[in-house]
Formats: structure tokens, sequence, C-alpha cells
């Protein structure tokens, strides 16, 4: 054999050697992904509406990914502590965070020990819920006009519970008070479960409860619901208004959820988490199962996702600082 020829293919199949064991390895492992489970933080309590949500697209992703997607719930800290894992976590892919409404609150109520901006890269929004304002059922509220006229004729006398200062319960009701110009008082708890549990027993006046979660109990008419906080009337309460309908036409709160991956996770892997959940949310039975909740489901892009970040920060940072909301 020609010695030329036989360097060549000495230098080609150390070339090729070099490439497997070391620089072309990022490469190769990327192509691979995923070849283990992931494990899917949820910041907030099993049961709730986010956690919901994400069990179902956790089951979608374990069956397009071929690897099983682990729901780990991780609550505290207003959603900060499951976060904060992920933003430390390994960019590998193998960590993702849903988080919810509160992910776009906490820069402008809270001290972090992470950048949310930074640290974490939007994948897609999942689902947006609107919020539901019930009262007890023997309310003397027939509805959402009443409601309002009582809380203008005693002013800090009507109360409206939340799960936690800055939750998307306390800031619907901060911006009623702005844009109805009336003065309720916020009473805090540390769920939705024990807020939701004080309106049916008549403790507290009302509550803006997140669909999801409090659906159910105006189906069962455990308490009435008077407006919900959607610029379209929900399809499974056709017959509850708005509240932009009935005179606040700028008035919209959605809760939203969304997927993330620590900041630095190569690109063909967020892309590829980003078009699994997408397909996973045009799924009709995926779907079906998101609307049952309440939610509306969305998708979209990684780009469209991170607009619509910016937008709500900036929406929400205003009316803190308008309404002197503090985290106390």
């Amino acid at each position: 054999m020609n010695p030329l020829n036989m360097s060549r293919r000495t230098v080609a199949f150390a070339a090729l050697a070099a490439c497997v064991a070391g620089a072309c390895a990022p490469a190769l492992a990327q192509g691979a992904w995923p070849s283990k489970p992931l494990r899917m933080v949820v910041p907030y309590s099993a049961g709730g509406g986010a956690d919901n949500a994400a069990r179902i697209l956790a089951q979608r992703l374990s069956a397009t990914l071929g690897t099983q997607v682990v729901v780990d719930n991780r609550p505290g800290a207003s959603g900060m502590i499951g976060a904060q894992a992920v933003a430390k976590a390994d960019p590998d892919g193998y960590t993702v965070l849903y988080d919810s409404s509160t992910f776009a609150v906490n820069p402008s109520l809270r001290k972090m020990s992470f950048d949310p901006a930074k640290d974490l890269m939007p994948i897609s929004l999942v689902v947006t819920v609107p919020n539901i304002l019930v009262v007890p059922a023997k309310s003397p509220d027939a509805n959402f006009k009443a409601f309002l006229e009582r809380a203008r004729s005693h002013p800090g006398q009507v109360a409206f519970a939340s799960y936690g200062a800055g939750s998307p319960a306390h800031l619907a009701g901060e911006l009623l008070n702005r844009e109805a110009r009336v003065s309720m008082l916020h009473v805090p708890y540390k769920g939705g479960a024990p807020a939701l549990a004080d309106v049916i027993g008549g403790q507290v006046d009302a509550y803006f409860a997140n669909a999801g979660s409090g659906l159910g109990y105006v189906q069962s008419g455990q308490v009435k619901a008077l407006a919900v906080t959607s610029r379209e009337r929900m399809a499974l309460l056709p017959q509850v208004p708005t509240v932009a309908e009935s005179g606040f036409p700028d008035f919209e709160v959605l809760e939203w959820n969304g997927v993330f991956l620590p900041a630095g996770t190569p690109k063909p892997i967020a892309d590829r988490l980003a078009a699994e959940v997408q397909a996973a949310v045009k799924d009709p039975e995926t779907r079906a199962r998101l609307v049952k909740l309440g939610a509306d489901p969305v998708g979209g892009t990684p780009a469209a996702f991170a607009t619509f970040l910016s937008g709500q920060t900036q929406r929400w940072a205003k009316l803190i600082q308008a309404n002197k909301i503090t985290a106390d």
C-alpha cells in the first residue's frame, strides 16, 4: 500500500477518534436528547391549577419524547424556590420549569437570589387562565354591579381573599380597586384552598379564583360567580359576564403557565422541546383536558413567549408601584 495513503488514513482515523472522544461529543449528546427521564419542576403545591395543567402536559410529552417526564413539586416563596432550582440546574435539557404568572411579578415585589430574565430561557407559553370573581353562595350581592355598589358604600369593609401578596388573585383585586375606584380590603392566605374555604364559609366577601381550581365550586353551587377577568366570557360559564363588559373595558387579568429551561441549554434541545410543547398544546385530547380545567391552550414560539413575558412584567410592575403593593 502506498505509504502516503496509509498516512492519510491514519490521520483521518485519528481525527475521527478525537472527534468522538472530545470535540464532537456535545453534538452527539445533543442528537441523542432525551436519553433519560426529564424532571419538570412545578414551584407550587400539588393539586393546584398549575400542577394539574403541568401533569397533563407531562403525560403528553412523555409519550412524544419517548421518555418519562416526572413532575416535581417544589412550592415556597411564591414560586421562587422551584424556579431557582431550575435556574441553577445543569443546562442539559433534563430539568424543566413549569411556572405561572408570579414569574413576571416577583422581580418587582421581592428580593431574588437569581435573575429570571438572565438565568432562565423561555420555551413556550402553554395556557392562559381567567380568574372568576366568586362570593359566598349566601352573599347579598346578586350580581357584579351590586357587589361594586356595596364596596363603594362601605370602603375598607368589603374584603377580598388571595393566596398571597402579588398573586394574580391579589393583583386582580388591586386592579379592580383602581379601575372601579373602590377600596376593598386585601386578606392574604397561604394558599388558594384556604382562601376558597373561607369564601364558602362566608368569612371573607370575595375571591378572584383561578378558573382551574374554582370552576368546580361554582358549578356545584358552593360559591356564586359574579364576573370573569378575561375579555371574553368563559365557554364553561357563558352566563357570567366579564369585568370588561361591565363597564371596565381595559380590565383583563389572565393567569398563565409556561415552560422554561436553564439559560445556556443548547439551542437544538431548546428548539426540540419548544416544538414538542407546541405540538402537545395542539393535540385534540390534550387540548380537551386543559379546556376542562378552565384553561385556554395557547402554545407559541420561544420568541413570542419572551415578548409576552416582557409585557406582563412591565404591566404588573406599574400596578405594584402605583398601588404601593408590598410582599408583607
